[in-house]
């Protein structure tokens, strides 16, 4: 049994992988700035309503993890993510920032307040997108969102190199296109091959076990263009 925090679960991957990794027996710290009402009524999840761009809604994790899973976290999966799809012309700093905010500043600032209590054998995935992966086709509009995935794959590069002493390892998984509100934002009207529920057993695994084979590694998980 782990403890994991899942962010992002008020839908789509997010909310499936948490419920997925819960009927398995692990401990979930589900966190959005919204709760999934169905995600709260279940065994082993705890739901937080957490902004992660906000310190003080990021001391409710901390002030979790220290009282009632006793300075334990065992997996982070970074999961929350903000888009916007616009001509770059028409993009703003605000568009930028909003974007980054999420995908980049909040993923770096949940790891800080939680690193405290990551232990040797301890993994941090990130979920990313092939449009933040070097040399993958690029699609217009995209600009903000896919420079922001290409941040964070950096970060987990970086941090697998910092924290590999200590045992802790950051792995990140690109996804391709699955069917969620994300995707039909970017791409509208486009059938992607592959469900929330789907990809969510992808992440579950890689989460539990993926750390035994890779470190600061970046998985494509696509099977599909976008």
């Amino acid at each position: 049994m782990k403890k994991i925090i899942v962010t992002g679960t008020s839908r789509g991957i997010g909310f499936e992988t948490a419920k997925l990794l819960a009927s398995q027996g692990n401990q979930v710290l589900a966190i959005s700035r919204q709760i999934n009402p169905t995600l709260a009524q279940m065994a082993n999840v705890t739901c937080l309503s957490v902004d992660i761009c906000k310190a003080e809604d990021l001391l409710k994790v901390s002030e979790f993890i220290h009282t009632t899973w006793q300075d334990e976290l065992d997996i982070i999966i970074n999961n929350a993510g903000q888009i916007v799809n616009k001509p770059f012309e028409e993009l703003s700093l605000e568009d930028f920032q909003r974007v980054y905010q999420v995908n980049v500043f909040g993923v770096v600032s949940l790891i800080q307040e939680c690193i405290k209590f990551l232990k040797p054998l301890s993994h941090v995935v990130t979920i990313s997108s092939m449009g933040g992966v070097q040399g993958v086709m690029k699609f217009g509009g995209l600009a903000a969102y896919s420079s922001s995935k290409g941040a964070v794959t950096i970060l987990s590069e970086l941090l697998a190199e910092e924290y590999k002493e200590k045992g802790i390892s950051f792995n990140v998984i690109a996804l391709g296109a699955v069917q969620t509100e994300m995707l039909e934002e970017a791409f509208p009207g486009y059938k992607a091959p592959l469900l929330p529920d789907e990809m969510a057993e992808f992440i579950a695994d890689f989460a539990l076990k993926g750390n035994k084979y890779f470190n600061g590694k970046v998985l494509q998980a696509s099977s599909s263009t976008p």
